[in-house]
């Protein structure tokens, strides 16, 4: 179970969708990007896509970011985000978190098109398409200018699977590797 590392809600046990569908990132993996974005975070806008169980927005909060916005299609990880933020007593309406239930496209879109920035863009796709996503992601944060100049993305995805950060639409800064997992930043152009 992925539980609250740092900050306000610290060793909060979060919960997690059963079965497969959802992937929760490990503490491990977790606790090592914080880490490395420690500085970053506090008063920080993040956007979580593919969020899940929404440990990594919710971690942020907890470490001082101004705002996250979670989001993620499924139903069943909806309801968790929701339990989740319950369980940190943050609910409906607190300025400090937004719940989407659309698809990553969906959000990245409605989001540019309001004008949204942020400082931290997260995504962590099901590995399979993770690629995918992190071309498609990079581009509609390009369009949008979804990002704050200093700004970070990061993608979780698998070691086993192709990741040509050369075809990605924005700066490579460096990639981590845990196991079978990989963390990979990008900047803007």
């Amino acid at each position: 179970m992925p539980r609250v590392i740092t900050g306000e809600f610290r060793g909060t046990i979060l919960a997690a969708p059963k079965g497969d569908a959802t992937r929760p990132t490990t503490d491990k993996v977790k606790e090592a990007i914080f880490s490395m974005i420690q500085t970053r975070i506090p008063d920080a806008k993040m956007l979580d896509l593919f969020s899940g169980t929404g440990q990594m927005g919710i971690e942020a909060i907890s470490r001082g970011a101004e705002s996250a916005v979670l989001v993620d299609k499924g139903g069943p990880a909806i309801k968790i985000i929701i339990q989740n933020l319950e369980k940190v007593r943050i609910g409906k309406g607190d300025p400090r978190v937004t719940v989407m239930r659309k698809s990553a496209t969906q959000a990245l879109t409605e989001l540019g098109e309001s004008g949204r920035k942020f400082d931290i863009i997260y995504l962590d796709p099901p590995y399979k398409i993770a690629f995918d996503e992190a071309c498609k992601t990079a581009d509609l944060v390009t369009k949008y200018d979804l990002l704050e100049n200093d700004g970070i993305m990061i993608v979780e995805h698998a070691s086993d699977e192709p990741f040509n950060i050369d075809v990605i639409n924005m700066k490579f800064e460096r990639s981590c590797s845990y196991g079978l997992c990989v963390v990979t930043f990008f900047s803007k152009n």
